[in-house]
């Protein structure tokens, strides 16, 4: 599966309680998603995982964030950082300063959306996430609430017209399932399907069944009909591989 930019550049994570008066309806369904999957555990916590090959070190407080891929190629020994600063690409422990614009955005994407997805839902009260309550529906018996979220152009980045949307138990706001659709490297519409759990520092990591159909036009809102129906076809494997986590030092 190719990496997607979900969103923006760096997605600012934030974690607001869900007693809070003034929050909508939908707000409230993902402060509560959010807090079922992890909740401060979040901003507390340092992880790292193995994804297809690549070692990843995430971490984000309230006030920074520092995204680490590490992987070998035919160069060597890379390791790009993602952070308040910006990017940086070290091969065998040599900085490379030639990136061009174009190719640090690219690796800034790529970067930025294994994190983005390892942590979902944490994210979705991004400032620039537009959320929109589609109402409850049922998959394989179970009642979920089904949310939309789009981007604002102004601060979602440079793929801010992809659209996702997410299931979320309606007892337990556990994110079950998710799809969306983008238009980098051609397009097209995929969803996703829970196949297993791990609990680590508190927080839920989801591995999925990753699922396309047959037409890559077809449309967003169809993808449920669908995955109900058996009509789409399996793409790949999601999976989070030696999650460790530990905790974040105390200001």
């Amino acid at each position: 599966m190719k990496i997607l930019l979900l969103g923006a550049i760096v997605i600012s994570f934030s974690f607001v309680g869900i007693s809070c008066d003034s929050r909508s309806e939908v707000e409230k369904i993902v402060d509560a998603a959010i807090a079922a999957h992890g909740g401060e555990a979040y901003q507390k916590t340092a992880i790292s995982f193995d994804f297809r090959g690549t070692h990843y070190s995430i971490f984000k407080s309230p006030t920074a964030f520092e995204y680490r891929r590490e992987f070998t190629d035919s160069t060597g020994q890379v390791v790009d950082v993602l952070n308040n600063t910006g990017f940086t690409r070290k091969v065998n422990g040599v900085l490379i300063d030639t990136l061009t614009e174009e190719r640090v955005g690219a690796f800034s994407r790529s970067v930025n959306s294994v994190a983005y997805f390892a942590f979902l839902p944490y994210g979705l009260n991004d400032a620039a996430a537009i959320k929109t309550y589609l109402g409850q529906t049922k998959i394989k018996g179970k009642d979920y609430h089904k949310v939309k979220v789009t981007f604002q152009a102004e601060g979602g980045g440079e793929h801010f017209e992809d659209e996702f949307l997410y299931w979320f138990g309606v007892d337990d706001y556990q994110m079950d399932y998710m799809a969306y659709l983008y238009y980098t490297d051609g397009g097209g519409v995929r969803m996703r399907e829970v196949r297993q759990v791990q609990e680590a520092g508190g927080i839920r990591f989801q591995d999925y069944i990753n699922f396309k159909p047959v037409r890559k036009d077809t449309p967003l809102d169809s993808m449920q009909f669908l995955y109900e129906r058996g009509a789409l076809e399996k793409l790949s494997e999601i999976n989070l591989e030696n999650i460790r986590t530990s905790p974040l030092p105390e200001n």
